[in-house]
């Protein structure tokens, strides 16, 4: 994986930037930032694409939170994962990301392996200028899953991240695998 660059964000979210916000910006305005965002081409472009693996330039978010853009080599992901408590929201700039999520609320300590309820799947694909918001105990998978095409999105979270969640799954079974720290990935 190629090591994150830092940049600020474009020109188009200077006005949430500078908007004061005691309590940090909602998953409409963080939706509302990343979807600006994903249609900065000149951003877009200096993104390296790595065929092997997934690269990423972290943003400054607007009001506080943390913002990433990374692309998506053919046929990579995520993996299962949570947000440690933040809320947020992602736009695909470029290609399609499909996601996996689930309509559940898990309880954030105090277990290892749950049994899902039938029903709590849901599915999306989000296409070039697609995003979405979700809240702060949203737990998901995110894939390219074009054989030939990269992917490139953008992420945003408030507070910024202070750990994700690993899952693995089997049917309706979600092992927690691992907990990881900022220092892990930025």
């Amino acid at each position: 994986m190629s090591a994150p660059a830092h940049l600020p964000a474009p020109a188009a979210s200077a006005s949430l930037a500078s908007a004061p916000a005691a309590s940090g910006p909602t998953p409409a305005e963080l939706l509302d930032f990343v979807r600006r965002t994903a249609v900065d081409a000149e951003l877009i472009a200096s993104l390296p694409l790595d065929p092997e693996g997934r690269t990423w330039i972290r943003l400054d978010g607007p009001a506080g939170s943390e913002a990433w853009l990374i692309s998506w080599p053919p046929g990579t992901g995520t993996g299962w994962h949570d947000h440690g408590g933040s809320h947020g929201a992602f736009a695909t700039a470029a290609g399609a990301l499909h996601e996996d999520s689930l309509a559940a609320r898990l309880p954030t300590e105090g277990w290892k392996t749950l049994e899902l309820a039938e029903g709590v799947d849901r599915e999306r694909q989000l296409s070039a200028g697609e995003g979405r918001a979700f809240g702060r105990h949203h737990v998901h998978e995110v894939r390219n899953d074009s054989g030939t095409e990269h992917a490139v999105s953008v992420h945003a979270y408030y507070p910024p991240l202070p750990l994700m969640r690993r899952y693995s799954r089997t049917g309706p079974v979600l092992r927690l695998e691992q907990v990881e720290r900022p220092e892990e990935w930025q």
